[in-house]
C-alpha cells in the first residue's frame, strides 16, 4: 500500500514537470524521448536561464521554495532528480 501511495506522489510530480519541460524547452519532441533519466542540464537541453524558468515552475506548481544553492545539476538534471528533490521539499 505504501509503495502505491509513494508511486502516486511520484507521478503527481513527474507528469506536470515532464509536460512543462516538453512544452517549454522541447516543443514538438516526441514525449517518449524524455526519459526519467534523460540529462537535462548536463545534456544541454536546459541552460541557466531555462533552469530559472524550471525552478519558478516548481515553486509555483508544488508550493516549495528553492534556494540558490539548490539550483544545480545534483537536484535538477533529470526527471528522477527533480522528482526526488520536490518530494524532499514537501
Amino acid at each position: 500500500m505504501a509503495a502505491n501511495i509513494q508511486q502516486a506522489h511520484i507521478e503527481e510530480i513527474t507528469e506536470p514537470v515532464k509536460r512543462f519541460i516538453l512544452d517549454t524547452f522541447l516543443p514538438g519532441e516526441d514525449p517518449s524521448a524524455l526519459e526519467f533519466d534523460t540529462p537535462l542540464i548536463s545534456g544541454g537541453i536546459i541552460d541557466s536561464i531555462s533552469t530559472l524558468k524550471l525552478v519558478t515552475f516548481l515553486e509555483e506548481e508544488f508550493d516549495i521554495q528553492v534556494q540558490a544553492n539548490e539550483m544545480n545539476s545534483d537536484n535538477l538534471d533529470t526527471l528522477e532528480e527533480i522528482t526526488s528533490f520536490v518530494l524532499s521539499k514537501k
